[in-house]
């Protein structure tokens, strides 16, 4: 269970109403077990513990599910149509 005390206190230390600390949670909460998902998935190991490890807010993990791991799929693409075309 969530110990309420100790978030709204951490809110108003940090000068933020509980309501937004709370949202501000979640949205980290929600991108980052997306990303480590998304990176488990495409056996990424390098990635799921530097996305483990770092807390960046959700801006890393925001740029690993749209930017990088598009990366891998492009140029593993591009590696298996080369292959086909030497055949």
């Amino acid at each position: 269970m969530v110990n309420t005390d100790y978030l709204s206190g951490l809110a108003s230390q940090l000068g933020i109403p509980f309501w937004l600390f709370a949202i501000i949670f979640v949205w980290i909460i929600a991108w980052k077990l997306f990303a480590l998902w998304k990176s488990a998935r495409n056996n990424q190991i390098v990635w799921f513990l530097i996305l483990a490890v770092i807390n960046t807010i959700g801006i890393l993990e925001i740029l690993y599910i749209y930017v990088f791991s598009k990366m891998r799929k492009k140029l593993e693409n591009k590696v298996s149509k080369k292959r086909v075309k030497k055949r």
